[in-house]
């Protein structure tokens, strides 16, 4: 993309008014704006010649091997804006390799190619980071109980308090004014033996 002198010279005042903000013209602001357009245009017609190109590249790689004068000067023009070389174009390269610029493309292309791929292995691994591989065996460790944890938590078992010999209740004393309960002793004397009479004691 190619700027004309005035096209140079309003990009220098946008670029200005950028570093050093500053109220601007009505003309300075038009001027920016044809610029913008002219810029964006640009970029859509960029866009389009590179579809064409890459859509005739593809017909007259088709079209091998009797083309292959034709693709070799699309494809260098094509890998001269930047295109990347893609394995069908290696495929065709290598039904090429006895000419002598078909040799020199695909080698060219090998190069680009390999490039591609490092770029694309690098961009993985920068996306991943330091995570450890899947298949990386890990070490072994041996468990502790540590005190604390769940076994904490749960509650202890409750040990019913021993039970106390029963004791025999004793006789309470009796309140002032009222009669002690009697014995069954008292109650129901013990019975005494007869005592014969003394007629008998003589006697005998």
């Amino acid at each position: 993309m190619a700027f004309s002198a005035d096209e140079l010279r309003v990009l220098r005042r946008a670029l200005a008014s950028a570093l050093h903000p500053a109220p601007l013209a009505d003309e300075d602001v038009q001027d920016c704006l044809r610029l913008a357009d002219s810029v964006d245009e640009a970029v859509r017609e960029a866009g389009r010649l590179r579809t064409f190109l890459l859509a005739d590249l593809a017909r007259y790689r088709e079209a091998l091997p009797g083309s292959a004068a034709g693709y070799l000067e699309l494809l260098q023009d094509a890998l001269a804006a930047g295109y990347d070389p893609r394995p069908e174009d290696l495929a065709a390269l290598r039904t090429l390799r006895g000419h002598p610029v078909g040799a020199a493309v695909l080698r060219r292309c090998q190069t680009l190619a390999e490039h591609s791929v490092r770029a694309r292995l690098a961009g993985r691994a920068v996306r991943t980071g330091s995570r450890a591989p899947a298949s990386a065996p890990t070490p072994r460790t041996r468990l502790h109980a540590l005190p604390g944890g769940r076994a904490a938590e749960e509650p202890k078992p409750q040990q019913k308090p021993r039970e106390k010999p029963q004791q025999e209740p004793q006789p309470k004393a009796p309140a002032p004014g009222e009669r002690p309960v009697p014995k069954p002793s008292e109650v129901f004397p013990p019975r005494r033996k007869p005592v014969p009479p003394p007629e008998q004691l003589a006697a005998g």
